[in-house]
């Protein structure tokens, strides 16, 4: 069946990417280039791009760990406190890495700081809490009180 300019330049468009994704060298290319304006079927443009190696899918980039690992120690810090700093630490990381790798997480990450900085504050609440109670009774006991 005779092809029309419509099929070649649709041929052209996929050596060309083909090209400039290193699936043909400059030679094939301008080679190939030249029979397809030259085509008179679609069987003659068939064969310009039949044997051009396909794309390989790209992987999507994984997760980053010290992401994960933020988030972990901020739920643990929810219930041991102790892990509160590390799910601070371990999210700034995460998400400079995140940054410039482009890998996936960010959100465990930020979910790990919320956590974390959440759980600090309230143990320095409580903390502050205890002390004042503790130096009013102290002041208390101390002072002989009462009129």
């Amino acid at each position: 069946m005779l092809a029309g300019d419509a099929a070649r330049e649709r041929t052209v468009e996929v050596l060309k990417d083909a090209y400039t994704e290193g699936r043909l060298t400059l030679q094939e290319y301008e080679e190939r280039i030249g029979r397809a304006y030259e085509s008179r079927t679609y069987g003659e443009l068939d064969v310009l791009v039949l044997d051009i190696p396909r794309p390989r899918p790209v992987p999507p980039p994984g997760v980053n760990a010290k992401a994960l690992a933020a988030l972990i120690c901020g739920i643990g810090g929810v219930f041991l406190g102790l892990t509160a700093l590390p799910a601070i630490v371990l999210g700034h990381l995460a998400r400079r890495e995140i940054r410039r790798t482009g890998e996936q997480g960010d959100g465990l990450a930020l979910g790990g700081l919320v956590l974390g900085y959440v759980v600090t504050a309230l143990l320095l609440l409580v903390t502050v809490l205890v002390v004042v109670l503790v130096s009013v009774v102290a002041n208390e006991v101390t002072s002989p009180g009462g009129p």
